[in-house]
C-alpha cells in the first residue's frame, strides 16, 4: 500500500521523515515544488501533480493550509477523476462544518474520507508523538489505526466534525494560555520583578501550564525564530474558532481581544514567526 502526503510545510515534512523512517511507502506532493527538494535528497518519492500522488496512492493524508487549499488541489476536474476507490485522511485544521462538506463532496466521487488532526508541532511530529483525534467510523478508525500510529496516539473522537471541533477547542487554549502568560510575564517585568521569582511561584500553582516554560525563553531573548507553528496560523485557526463559536452563540469577547493581538503581531512582520510573537504586542507601549 502507497501513501500519499499532500502539503509539505513544516508539519507536513516532519510527518513524511517519520512515516518514511517508519518503512511506510510514502509519495509527496507540495503546491510549491521547491519545498520537496530535502525530501527527494532524503529518498522520499515526489509527485509533480495532485493528480499524479492521487492516481499512485491507495490513501492520501492531507496537511495543506485550509479548506481552500484541499478543494484547490484535490477536488479539480483533472485530480477528482483520480479519487474512487482511494481514502482520504485530512489531518490540517479546518472548521467542522468545512470538514463535513468536504466528506460530502470527496465521498460522492467514490472516495473515502475521515478527519484526523493533531494535537503538537513540529517535535512530536518527529518523534512520533502526536495526539490523533479521529473523526469517522470505528471501522475506518480500526483500518488506519496503525498507520496513525506512526505518527503518535491515535484515539476515536466521533463522526467527522467532532474531531476537528476538538482540535479548535485546544488551539483556542492555546492562544489564550499564552495570552494570558505574556500579559503576566510583561506586567512583572516592567514592574521589575525577578522572571525566575515569578516562574517559581507559578510552577508551585495550580496556575502553571507546561506551554508557559516552552514560550518563555523565546520571550525573553525576543527569539522567534525557526517557528513549530507560526503567528499566521494560530490567527487562521483563531477565526476559524471565531466563526464556528459565534454561530453556537457562546461570548467570544476575550478571544477577539486575542485576534487583535495577533493581526498586530502581522503588522509588526512576524507572521511567519513563532506564535510566541504576541509577546511583543503585548509588552509594546505603543499598543
Amino acid at each position: 500500500m502507497k501513501i500519499g502526503l499532500m502539503g509539505t510545510g513544516l508539519m507536513g515534512q516532519a510527518m513524511a521523515r517519520t512515516l518514511f523512517a517508519a518503512d511506510v511507502s510514502i509519495m509527496a506532493y507540495n503546491r510549491t515544488l521547491e519545498k520537496l527538494d530535502p525530501l527527494k535528497q532524503e529518498g522520499i518519492e515526489i509527485a509533480d501533480s495532485p493528480s499524479a500522488l492521487v492516481s499512485s496512492c491507495d490513501c492520501i493524508i492531507l496537511m495543506l493550509a485550509d479548506a481552500t487549499a484541499i478543494k484547490d488541489v484535490l477536488l479539480s476536474s483533472e485530480t477528482a477523476k483520480q479519487l474512487s476507490g482511494r481514502t482520504i485522511i485530512q489531518m490540517g485544521t479546518i472548521a467542522p462544518r468545512e470538514s463535513q462538506q468536504l466528506q460530502e463532496q470527496i465521498t460522492a466521487q467514490g472516495c473515502d474520507y475521515l478527519e484526523a488532526p493533531v494535537l503538537g508541532s513540529v517535535p512530536q511530529a518527529q518523534s512520533g508523538s502526536l495526539q490523533v483525534m479521529v473523526g469517522g467510523t470505528q471501522q475506518q478508525f480500526d483500518q488506519w489505526q496503525d498507520l496513525l500510529s506512526h505518527l503518535g496516539k491515535p484515539f476515536l473522537v466521533g463522526a467527522v466534525g467532532k474531531a476537528t471541533t476538538l482540535k479548535l477547542a485546544l488551539n483556542q487554549l492555546i492562544v489564550s494560555l499564552t495570552g494570558a502568560f505574556s500579559l503576566s510575564l510583561s506586567f512583572v517585568q516592567q514592574e521589575g520583578v525577578d522572571v525566575e521569582t515569578f516562574m517559581e511561584v507559578l510552577r508551585g500553582s495550580a496556575l502553571y501550564a507546561p506551554t508557559f516554560d516552552k514560550k518563555l525563553k523565546r520571550m525573553v531573548n525576543e527569539d522567534y525564530s525557526n517557528p513549530n507553528f507560526p503567528t499566521k496560523h494560530l490567527l487562521k485557526d483563531t477565526r476559524l474558532f471565531l466563526e464556528e463559536a459565534k454561530s453556537e452563540g457562546l461570548t467570544v469577547s476575550s478571544l477577539q481581544g486575542m485576534e487583535t493581538v495577533l493581526e498586530a503581531a502581522f503588522d509588526l512582520g512576524l507572521a511567519d514567526e513563532d506564535y510566541a510573537a504576541l509577546f511583543e504586542v503585548i509588552k509594546s507601549h505603543k499598543n
